[in-house]
């Protein structure tokens, strides 16, 4: 499934979410957005992405793509876009870095992420460039996108599980990352105090727009599903247990914000809190579907903990008595399904084409 032939999945016209001004704003006119593309390995999949920010309705001022240390024929499959993009170079360094890098490179006002596995639908700048001139207060733009797996549409990034805050977006970012990952930013807000964190391997966005809100930038959203968001297996966004860890490592960095107040103290600490309930039961789950030693008291310690669910500390009380039947049940469980961004369950082929939405978590980063 490419922009082109989904466009028509889009229903919606450009309806914008976003908090009330603090003051007065008068519209404005349309920003100029360059699109950056981080790319390592991607000589498989960047084509498409290319080719969808470069058939915009509105076209980008500029493409940047940069070469993240890349070890595939990149190279080749950059030569048709030769003399409409700009290519930078550098050793390994990671997403941060390399969105850093970009950034650092473009002349636009705002700086547009695109991930080099994933497509733009062809009105997806003009709707970004309208709800800047219609609300130039905000610092942060992005639009809802359809998540897909191997050309299926599972289900639009923003629903009933996961929304997009309007109301106290300084708490709510606390809580989960609610920016879908292809935003628009305004370039000198994004750079400034460093840009993104290079240290930071899997949640380098959550942890920007964190900083940027917690500095008084606000964010918006244009309702609209205008991208393709694409779950795979082998992607970072499926690499649970290292997410998590990287969200419970972002929010501890928050605990020292200078901008933290004593009232956002019970929230930060709450979701911390939830994160490493979710790792535990994660790594419990590992454990006895590997047969590890020393699982059932990893069982004991979820059963009798404060904070899970009931039906966690009850699958985690009948892996204490019978941990071979547990172990069981969860590698039958994994070899029926993946788990993808925002805890999508996603069936493996054999396992027939039903998708349920998973437990608590971020979308894409």
């Amino acid at each position: 499934m490419t922009g082109r032939d989904s466009e028509h999945l889009g229903v919606e016209r450009n309806r914008f979410l976003a908090p009330p001004p603090e003051r007065p704003v008068e519209p404005g006119l349309p920003p100029t957005f360059s699109v950056i593309v981080a790319a390592h390995n991607a000589a498989d999949v960047i084509g498409e992405a290319l080719d969808s920010a470069l058939e915009q309705t509105v076209a980008p001022l500029e493409v940047i793509v940069c070469d993240d240390g890349s070890t595939d024929d990149l190279d080749t499959a950059l030569e048709p876009y030769r003399d409409r993009i700009r290519v930078l170079r550098k050793e390994r360094g990671g997403e941060g870095s390399a969105k850093n890098a970009a950034a650092a490179a473009a002349s636009g006002d705002f700086v547009v992420i695109l991930d080099a596995d994933d497509v733009f639908f062809p009105t997806r700048l003009e709707a970004l460039g309208k709800l800047a001139a219609a609300r130039p207060d905000l610092d942060i733009l992005t639009t809802d996108a359809y998540l897909t797996v191997e050309g299926r549409v599972i289900r639009r990034c923003y629903d009933g599980k996961w929304t997009f805050a309007v109301d106290d977006q300084r708490r709510e970012v606390l809580r989960r990352n609610f920016i879908f990952g292809h935003a628009a930013v305004r370039r000198e807000r994004l750079l400034s105090d460093g840009g993104f964190d290079e240290a930071i391997l899997w949640t380098t966005d959550w942890d920007r727009w964190l900083r940027l809100i917690f500095e008084g930038s606000r964010a918006g959203v244009v309702e609209e599903p205008l991208a393709l968001y694409r779950l795979r297996e082998s992607s970072l966004s499926t690499r649970r247990d290292d997410l998590v860890r990287g969200k419970i490592m972002t929010l501890e960095k928050a605990c020292a914000n200078p901008a933290l107040r004593p009232d956002d103290r019970p929230v930060l600490e709450g979701a911390i809190a939830e994160y490493r309930r979710e790792l535990e039961l994660s790594e419990l789950r590992r454990a006895l579907a590997t047969g590890t030693r020393g699982s059932r008291w990893q069982a004991l310690r979820v059963a009798t903990a404060r904070g899970f669910s009931t039906r966690e500390r009850l699958e985690a009380a009948a892996a204490v008595l019978a941990p071979g039947i547990s172990g069981r049940v969860s590698r039958s469980r994994a070899g029926r399904f993946w788990t993808g961004a925002g805890g999508i369950r996603v069936p493996r082929p054999a396992s027939g084409s039903a998708v349920d939405g998973g437990p608590r978590g971020t979308p894409p980063l």
